[in-house]
């Protein structure tokens, strides 16, 4: 068995060019460190390092990996390395940027842009044991989401998929602008060819499908991510977790006891990304995107009701109207969204008794259920 509390390299270490300042994160997938460029600029650099799968003691560089896993750390190691020359691909203000990958200490390793700043779940946290009843404002969440869909949306049309949307993964620069970290394609991948390892899903922000294998996973997983964050975000906890909710589902409950803080329109909004049914969320981050510009209450002014059924009436009223040629506005042309057939990946089996786990990834408080909690 692995030890879960594996030894960081040591400050002033030096690996692909780049010198370790001190560990700033961890988890049981990987660790993450401060570090400097040739050039004296921060960055911030991802190791691969499943706990469950190597040990490495204080004073060794390279990870030993324990009983039979060598097969399954191979796996992970490429499906790692893999994601970060994808990542690198994508460049987007709302996206972390993946700057360089290499190979050393027979691992891996994911140097990204260092920003200065905080998660998402830190502010949650902080605003949560204000006086009142909001934690976020309206205002605010609409703002950080747009963005963060704006993201999503660009990760999507690289034909990646984010895996583990939540607030800890969403990260706020100096000036407020959110970007998207931690990506959990390569943890997906690996627990298919391991299912004996722990889940890798943060309970109340994972969609159902992601609890069972073989299920097709696309842009509506991560969008009931993108709703299970929102909620976060009012109420101060994470949602029930969707194996929960399917016994018995408390989150309408929930949102319903909002309507006095929030517009009916983003609570709606939001009930809509969490339908457990992936068939009837928004199928892509532009349908979503839409949906989030629609007017909601200002100062008075009453809002428009928004529901998926007079969404998708409104998508098409149009349709219907040419076909029986009374439609005599000009034709619209809406960017298609994304949705690659390929980028859908099997689930990891959810492990009897673990309903209550925490994903995998480097961050030390997580805003998500735990045992004993």
């Amino acid at each position: 068995m692995a030890n879960e509390q594996n030894a960081p390299l040591p400050e002033g270490f030096e690996a692909g060019g780049y010198r370790i300042v001190r560990k700033i994160a961890s988890g049981g997938f990987s660790m993450v460190y401060l570090a400097q460029d040739s050039h004296g600029q921060p960055v911030a650099i991802k190791e691969y390092l499943p706990s469950s799968l190597v040990r490495r003691a204080p004073g060794q560089l390279v990870p030993e990996v324990v009983g039979g896993n060598l097969p399954t750390y191979r796996n992970g190691l490429k499906c790692f390395f893999e994601e970060g020359r994808a990542l690198s691909r994508v460049i987007h203000p709302n996206v972390v940027r993946v700057v360089n990958f290499f190979r050393a200490n027979e691992t891996v390793y994911m140097v990204m842009a260092y920003e200065s700043g905080r998660s998402l779940q830190e502010l949650v946290i902080h605003n949560r044991n204000r006086p009142g009843k909001r934690v976020l404002p309206e205002r605010h969440i609409r703002k950080i989401f747009a963005q963060v869909m704006n993201g999503l949306r660009e990760v999507h049309a690289n034909r990646l998929l984010h895996l583990d949307l939540k607030p800890a993964n969403i990260y706020l620069k100096k000036g407020g602008m959110p970007m998207l970290l931690d990506f959990g394609a390569a943890r997906q991948t690996l627990t298919q060819d391991a299912p004996k390892l722990f889940p890798m899903y943060t309970p109340g922000f994972a969609a159902p499908e992601l609890y069972k294998k073989n299920q097709q996973l696309g842009p509506w997983t991560d969008i009931y991510g993108l709703g299970a964050s929102m909620y976060a975000c009012m109420v101060g906890a994470p949602p029930q977790a969707a194996d929960q909710r399917i016994k018995q589902d408390k989150v309408d409950t929930v949102l319903a006891g909002l309507t006095d803080i929030y517009t009916q329109q983003l609570l709606d909004l939001v009930h809509w990304c969490m339908k457990l049914n992936p068939l009837e969320r928004p199928q892509s981050v532009f349908a979503l995107q839409r949906a989030l510009r629609e007017p909601f209450m200002r100062e008075g002014v009453e809002t428009r009701s928004f529901l998926p059924l007079r969404w998708l009436e409104d998508m098409i009223s149009p349709l219907r109207r040419r076909r029986d040629g009374r439609h005599t506005e000009p034709k619209r042309h809406h960017a298609p969204a994304h949705v690659p057939a390929h980028a859908r990946v099997q689930a990891p089996a959810l492990a009897q008794g673990e309903g209550n786990g925490v994903a995998s990834q480097p961050d030390a408080t997580l805003l998500a259920e735990r045992k004993g909690d």
